[in-house]
């Protein structure tokens, strides 16, 4: 695609690379981008060559510096606006993935950046990398999943205190509540995201997506039938033509050669 698309889309191999590409606006999310980035989801999904994916911002300022303040306006009517109001669309998408999805964050990553970087399965950064949900400071709160998915990554106490505070965190800091898996120099974070991607999908394609289905369902769920869940799943692979690559290419010392069958 060409460098004036709002989202680029490129192919590293076998992993997507979707690139948001208002990088003079520090890859703010307006309508067209919510528009274009779920499509590219969409088709990055539907893709059976792309088994990973990888969701970078362009130029070295910024992930996303969340939703463009420019078209924020006062609603024609409270009531029609909750009634049509939707879950964001492109953030489903992600969380709902059957493919790995990784965040390469650096700069600012700040509220509905965030809050889509949460929507990704793993998050690395740079050392320049900025964190916050800053939402309650313009007298809203983040309204894009960052009330209930950062909770989830980082655990309640220190997900109320930035919901709560609108205070930003570094890298370090993300680092050490969990916020992110690793910190990479930043001419380096798309290649290391791309590679973390390659090193996931040498496994079983199904049993990827059986692992990502029980990880994010069952943290929903009470333990117990989370591990029904689990247990469910893991039968199913039983069977399964990779499953039985996987235990010859053991036996015979060799790499296995998956499918998705």
């Amino acid at each position: 695609m060409s460098s004036e698309k709002i989202v680029r889309f490129d192919r590293e191999g076998v992993v997507g690379v979707v690139t948001l590409n208002r990088p003079e606006s520090m890859n703010a999310i307006n309508l067209e981008m919510r528009r274009v980035l779920a499509d590219t989801i969409e088709a990055a999904e539907a893709d059976a060559e792309v088994r990973a994916i990888v969701i970078r911002g362009a130029g070295d300022r910024a992930f996303c510096a969340g939703a463009d303040v420019k078209e924020f306006k006062a609603a024609d009517s409270l009531n029609a606006e909750r009634e049509g109001r939707q879950p964001p669309r492109w953030n489903d998408l992600i969380a709902a993935s059957r493919k790995p999805t990784i965040a390469a964050i650096q700069g600012i990553c700040l509220g509905g950046g965030l809050e889509m970087a949460l929507a990704c399965d793993l998050r690395i950064a740079s050392r320049e990398a900025i964190f916050g949900l800053p939402e309650v400071r313009l007298a809203l709160i983040p309204g894009a999943g960052g009330t209930q998915r950062l909770p989830r990554v980082v655990g309640l106490g220190h997900a109320m205190r930035l919901i709560l505070t609108g205070d930003r965190i570094d890298a370090d800091e993300a680092l050490r509540i969990g916020l992110v898996s690793e910190i990479v120099p930043w001419e380096e974070l798309t290649r290391r995201g791309v590679q973390l991607a390659q090193r996931i999908v040498e496994g079983g394609p199904i049993a990827i997506a059986y692992a990502k289905e029980a990880v994010r369902r069952g943290i929903e769920m009470p333990i117990s039938d989370g591990l029904r869940l689990e247990a469910d799943l893991a039968t199913l692979l039983t069977n399964t033509a990779d499953r039985l690559e996987g235990a010859a290419a053991f036996r015979e010392r060799r790499k296995p050669v998956y499918r998705g069958e």
